[in-house]
């Protein structure tokens, strides 16, 4: 089994109704808090109309102000609700303020809740806007920072007269670009047009039933397709309860067994059949039994652990704490910075 030398995670950024700085907070303080224990990334979901963070663009910019080394990622923005040049702007302003950490997760196709505020967003029928890969390529090709116009175009503003580009121009962004992919489509597009592959619990049952054959399936083609020059982080749920309280250990025990129906059989999504992951929730020597046992982990060196919806801050300073201290060492991780240590 090739040996895990990324570690990170990904939280959903809870706040409650009335209060939202304070759940935001907490997300700031749990990435400082997993830049001490050592993760080499965390990681931001981007949630329109929930309690979560509506611009990542935003909060990861406030992220680098709180932390110095580690990753700063998002997963997934979904490209149909956002101008290719704009959301350019806003993610290369935020990753020179970071010094160049950020790295972008999206998806293409229809966004969720699109029937709710789809003409919202784009002050009109969105049902006339493209909301494909097209999409995700134009947003990538304004990150490379080609002059606009012919040699002759030029800009004035005060004190200076120059060729207009995307400002400001973050050198490298554009490769630090990922998709999140489940089906073999999507697999082949990212691998064949440069972008990184995020790849979950969450896959489409195109050549049989099982989860861990199918995700192979589809890494090794995205392997293929991109030459293997770019990088496949692989996320899974993982729950550690070593340390946790009896009040805690009953909500994750509760939170998995909501979720567990689902990883039994496929679910109908319209014409295609959904894949389920489990949840690996219990002791580490527990957890530790199902990961060895895990096909996909076999194919990846980059891992990154998918945190539970709706938990608080110090349950999931918990959760972080155990991996880093009981799992990752045993799947041959070793941290580049960090303390160590609880807060």
């Amino acid at each position: 089994m090739p040996a895990i030398s990324s570690l990170a995670f990904l939280t959903p950024g809870n706040f409650d109704d009335d209060d939202p700085y304070g759940g935001l907070e907490d997300t700031l303080q749990l990435f400082e808090f997993g830049e001490r224990l050592g993760f080499d990334g965390a990681w931001i979901r981007q949630r329109h109309l929930e309690h979560g963070v509506g611009s990542a663009a935003v909060f990861l910019a406030a992220a680098g102000q709180r932390t110095r080394r580690v990753e700063l990622g998002t997963a997934v923005i979904p490209i149909g609700y956002e101008s290719p040049f704009r959301l350019a702007e806003d993610l290369s302003l935020s990753d020179v303020l970071s010094q160049g950490r950020l790295q972008v997760g999206l998806s293409a196709g229809v966004p969720p809740h699109a029937d709710l505020i789809g003409d919202l967003v784009f002050d009109g029928d969105w049902r006339q806007f493209d909301l494909s890969y097209g999409r995700i390529t134009r947003f990538t090709d304004n990150l490379r920072g080609a002059f606009i116009g012919d040699e002759d175009t030029v800009i004035h503003s005060p004190g200076n007269v120059q060729r207009p580009r995307l400002q400001p121009y973050s050198r490298g962004l554009e490769n630090r670009i990922w998709y999140g992919g489940g089906s073999g489509r999507s697999i082949r597009w990212a691998g064949e047009n440069g972008l990184n592959l995020l790849t979950g619990n969450i896959v489409f049952a195109e050549a049989g039933d099982d989860f861990g054959a199918s995700q192979v399936r589809l890494v090794n083609e995205f392997r293929e397709r991109s030459g293997g020059r770019r990088r496949i982080a692989l996320g899974r749920v993982i729950v550690p309860t070593d340390s946790a309280g009896p009040a805690s250990r009953k909500r994750y025990q509760e939170y998995a067994e909501s979720r567990h129906e689902r990883t039994l059989k496929p679910a109908v999504l319209g014409d295609r059949r959904v894949l389920f992951a489990r949840d690996l929730v219990g002791t580490a020597e527990q957890i530790l039994e199902q990961l060895h046992a895990d096909p996909v982990l076999e194919e990846v060196t980059e891992l990154r652990l998918e945190l539970p919806y709706e938990f608080v801050r110090e349950d999931y300073e918990q959760i972080l704490h155990d991996a880093v201290h009981l799992i990752a060492p045993e799947l041959g991780w070793k941290a580049t910075g960090g303390d160590q240590g609880m807060p």
